[in-house]
């Protein structure tokens, strides 16, 4: 009969389910920030790469205004900004913090222009992944002081 908790009937030993439970848990927020930076990244680069493609997401502004692309190459680089930030490790919860306020803003954009659609609901799940970072204080590979 195995005792609770997943340990074996040898005390000091550690199930396999433990050991991935462990490991999940320390390695899990470097994986979660490497992805994050990874989707901030992509659309960072395509924001810079192809603006026009891009201005039609800029509320209330004409897709074609100067002001339009000034707002998508600025976004763009914000992004991948925190993208390196994220990926590096450098103030991961402030960048996670940063990474959900800009995804907040494109939610909430999105659902303004076109109501819940799978693209919000999409976003909607990497700011999920965002906030979930914002919490975790200790992190494998991240500079502290």
């Amino acid at each position: 009969m195995r005792p609770s908790g997943g340990t074996s009937a040898r005390a000091g030993t550690v199930s396999a389910a433990d050991r991935a439970a462990l490991l999940g848990a320390e390695w899990g927020p470097v994986a979660g920030r490497v992805l994050l930076a990874l989707v901030l990244a992509w659309f960072g680069y395509h924001e810079l790469v192809r603006p026009a493609l891009w201005t039609g997401y800029v509320p209330v502004l004409s897709p074609t205004s100067t002001l339009a692309v000034i707002l998508v190459l600025a976004h763009g680089w914000v992004l991948l900004v925190v993208a390196v930030a994220l990926a590096a490790g450098i103030a991961p919860r402030a960048a996670a913090l940063l990474a959900a306020a800009l995804l907040l803003e494109i939610v909430i954009s999105l659902t303004v222009q076109g109501g819940l659609s799978d693209l919000t609901l999409r976003d909607v799940g990497v700011l999920g992944l965002a906030l979930c970072l914002t919490g975790i204080s200790h992190q494998r590979l991240a500079l502290r002081r």
